[in-house]
């Protein structure tokens, strides 16, 4: 039985495909030990916190180990060890990362290159709480998971974030290590879809630090 299951979620985009495929090899070569599953929701539009929920509601045992990773994102081994290790009873999701780099254009194609990913060209993204989790199911639903009204693009891991604070009581526990988000087309953050999300989003910032009003807003859903 795997350590953990890593579950992408994934909807084919052409620009998207060379680090998609980056991803999955790099898994299989730095973290051999794990199961890599890919998900889509049947939303029309990919909704990213729905792929999410719909993963971790699979897991059969509620404390089973589930990584949640993106489909462009490279976690350095050891912290991501660490994280399944602490997850299992800890309560909390854990973030195996302290440094968020994006490689952007530049860094990715160096990468491609053979360039170890710690001295690849990047921008350090501070604040960053997305890439990859990882939790249990019985985590998860302890504080509501992610809002599936965040369709598109935009906001549904910062919102996540202020949720899981919220009504755990504590932030999601970092584990000492980077995390590599490798250079895809950028999505469009504007329109009808991403004005909603950040309508929604204000709601979240509102009910931050009021457990009572947090969790009013996550059951809405």
């Amino acid at each position: 039985m795997p350590a953990a299951t890593v579950v992408l979620p994934w909807r084919p985009a052409s620009s998207r495909i060379a680090a998609f495929e980056s991803v999955i090899a790099w898994y299989a070569r730095q973290l051999p030990e794990l199961r890599v599953l890919t998900l889509d929701s049947p939303d029309p539009v990919f909704n990213l916190a729905l792929c999410r929920n719909l993963a971790v509601a699979a897991q059969a045992d509620p404390d089973d180990v589930v990584v949640l990773g993106d489909a462009d994102t490279l976690p350095e081994p050891e912290p991501l060890r660490q994280a399944i290790a602490a997850a299992r009873t800890s309560g909390l999701v854990h973030l195996p990362y302290t440094a968020y780099h994006w490689l952007g254009a530049a860094g990715s194609a160096q990468f491609a290159a053979g360039v170890a990913p710690e001295r690849c060209d990047h921008e350090l993204v501070r604040g960053a709480c997305s890439g990859v989790y990882v939790t249990t199911r019985r985590t998860w639903e302890r504080h509501g998971g992610q809002d599936p009204r965040f369709r598109g693009w935009g906001y549904e891991d910062a919102a996540w974030n202020l949720a899981h604070t919220t009504i755990l009581g504590a932030a999601p526990q970092r584990h000492e290590g980077r995390v590599y988000a490798l250079h895809h087309v950028a999505e469009t953050r504007a329109g009808t879809l991403f004005d909603a999300n950040a309508a929604l989003m204000r709601r979240y910032e509102a009910a931050s630090g009021d457990a009572a009003a947090m969790a009013s807003l996550v059951s809405e859903r």
